[in-house]
C-alpha cells in the first residue's frame, strides 16, 4: 500500500448514479491533491457501482455493504479512512475546486479547530444556483450556536482532524465490526447530532472558513413528507441530547426548535410550499421570541416570504420578489 494521504474524502452513495460521477469530478479535480477518496456504496441498487468503477484514479476506493444509511456509510469509510483529515461530501454535492485546500491550511494553522467548515451554495436537482447561500457564523462558536443554527450546515461542508473525530467515537452494544462516531439509529440529522455531541462534551473548537465552498443540492420531491421527517427526526436528536446534557437542553430547547421551523419555513419557501412555509414560520414565530429577537431581520422576511406566498401563490411571489429586487438595484 502506498503511503497514506493528507486526506480522505468520503462519499455515502445510495441509488445516485443520476449524480454520482458529477460529486467525484469535483473532489478529483481539488488543488489539493494528497487524497484518497472512499465511495461507500450503501446497498445500492442501480447503476452507482459501476459509474465509480468506470474512473480510473487510483485515489478512489469503493466500498461497499448492506444498506445502513447515511451515517452508517459515514462510520464505515471512517473507519477505512487513512487521512490525517477526513471529510464528507453527499454524493449529490459538488465541492469548489479549492476547498480542501483553504480547509487543510485553516486547520493547520489553528491546532486547536476540531472541525473546520465552509458556507454553502445551493443548487436545484440540476445543478444550477438557486440564487441562496449559507453564510454562516464562523467564529466563536458555542454548542448553543450548534444546537440553534448549526453553522456547519449540511454533511458536505466540514473537514474534520482525525484526533479530533476519534475522541468522539464510542462502540455502542451489539455493534461488531467498528466504532460508531454517527449515531446511526438516525436515519436523517445524524451529522447535527454529532456536531453538537462533539460541542458538549470535548475541548476542540469548531471553525468556519469564508466563502461558499460547497454547492449543496436541494430536491424537490416529496418536500413534505422530507420536511415533515426531517422535523421529526430533529426532535428525537434533541429529545436524545436531554439525557446528555439535561440543563443545556432546557435553557436552549424552545429557541432551538423555533430556529429549526424557521429553518423548514425557508426550506418550504425555496420550493414554493406556501401553506406548509406559512404554518411552519409561523408556529417557529409564536414558539420562542429567540429568532425575532437575535436575527430579527431574517425572522421577519421568513414570516412574509412565507405568508406572501401562501396567499398569492408560486408565480405571484415571484413576480412580487422581482418587482423588490428591480426596486433595490434601481
Amino acid at each position: 500500500m502506498t503511503s497514506a494521504p493528507t486526506a480522505t474524502i468520503i462519499v455515502p452513495a445510495f441509488n445516485v448514479a443520476s449524480t454520482i460521477a458529477e460529486t467525484l469530478r469535483s473532489i478529483l479535480l481539488q488543488t489539493f491533491t494528497d487524497l484518497e477518496l472512499i465511495v461507500v456504496d450503501d446497498g445500492s441498487s442501480d447503476a452507482t457501482a459501476d459509474i465509480v468503477d468506470s474512473f480510473r484514479d487510483p485515489r478512489i476506493r469503493m466500498i461497499q455493504q448492506a444498506n445502513r444509511g447515511l451515517a452508517g456509510a459515514r462510520n464505515t469509510g471512517i473507519a477505512h479512512a487513512r487521512g490525517v483529515y477526513i471529510a464528507f461530501c453527499d454524493a449529490d454535492d459538488l465541492w469548489v475546486p479549492e476547498k480542501l485546500e483553504v480547509h487543510i491550511a485553516h486547520l493547520k494553522s489553528r491546532p486547536d479547530v476540531g472541525i473546520s467548515f465552509s458556507g454553502s451554495r445551493m443548487i436545484d436537482e440540476n445543478g444550477a444556483p438557486l440564487g441562496i447561500n449559507q453564510s454562516p457564523r464562523l467564529k466563536n462558536i458555542t454548542a448553543a450556536h450548534v444546537y440553534k443554527r448549526n453553522p456547519i450546515g449540511n454533511g458536505s461542508a466540514a473537514v474534520i482532524r482525525r484526533e479530533a473525530l476519534d475522541a468522539m467515537a464510542y462502540r455502542p452494544m451489539g455493534e461488531t465490526e467498528r466504532d460508531w462516531w454517527f449515531d446511526e439509529t438516525f436515519r436523517q440529522s445524524d451529522d447535527i447530532e454529532a456536531w453538537l455531541r462533539f460541542a458538549l462534551t470535548l475541548d476542540w473548537r469548531i471553525e468556519g472558513v469564508p466563502g461558499a465552498l460547497t454547492l449543496y443540492r436541494i430536491h424537490s420531491g416529496a418536500l413534505s413528507a422530507n420536511i415533515q421527517r426531517q422535523f421529526d427526526t430533529w426532535l428525537r436528536m434533541s429529545e436524545r441530547m436531554k439525557a446528555l446534557s439535561p440543563d443545556f437542553i432546557r435553557q436552549y430547547g424552545k429557541a432551538a426548535e423555533a430556529y429549526q421551523l424557521r429553518y423548514l419555513a425557508r426550506r418550504a419557501v425555496t420550493m414554493g410550499a406556501g401553506q406548509m412555509a406559512s404554518r411552519l414560520a409561523w408556529k417557529a414565530f409564536f414558539l420562542s421570541p429567540a429568532p425575532l429577537i437575535e436575527e430579527p431581520l431574517k425572522t421577519v422576511t421568513t414570516v412574509l416570504a412565507a405568508t406572501l406566498l401562501r396567499l398569492v401563490g408560486l408565480q405571484g411571489y415571484q413576480w412580487a420578489a422581482s418587482r423588490v429586487l428591480r426596486q433595490t438595484a434601481a
